[in-house]
């Protein structure tokens, strides 16, 4: 079981890496992201797909066909979860909380490339290092 962040929903529409590891492990590997990883990445990846010149319904789409691998997660599991997320992250982006929440709430590892997550109590991969859990994880011995 992984908790996702934005940026890495981001990131599986923007490049290759990511959203190979997505689909790659997505069958043996539970991935999560809370509703308002999935509400960022809708809001920030029009711009920046318009930045880089490709076509925005096309890279939605894409966005769209990754909740059939990563499944969001309801303020309802997480939310209860929100003032130690809050705390920990009190020094950070407390914009993040749900993710932190989320992570707590389902005793997972969160797979990101922010920063902010370091140190918050929980385990953290970033996208270099991810395939060694991922690995592990879709094959318990």
């Amino acid at each position: 079981m992984l908790v996702v962040d934005a940026n890495i929903l981001i990131r599986a529409v923007l490049g290759v890496r990511v959203r190979s590891l997505i689909v790659k492990y997505g069958a043996a590997v539970d991935l999560f992201a809370p509703d308002t990883a999935w509400a960022e990445a809708r809001e920030h990846l029009p711009l920046i797909l318009g930045k880089r010149g490709v076509p925005v319904e096309a890279g939605m789409s894409l966005l769209d066909s990754l909740e059939e691998i990563v499944q969001p997660v309801e303020f309802e599991t997480y939310g209860s979860f929100e003032p130690a997320a809050r705390t920990r992250l009190a020094s950070r982006d407390p914009d993040d909380w749900p993710v932190l929440a989320t992570a707590l709430a389902l005793n997972s590892p969160i797979w990101t490339e922010d920063n902010d997550f370091f140190g918050a109590g929980v385990a953290t991969w970033t996208t270099d290092r991810v395939e060694l859990f991922l690995d592990a994880a879709g094959h318990p011995e």
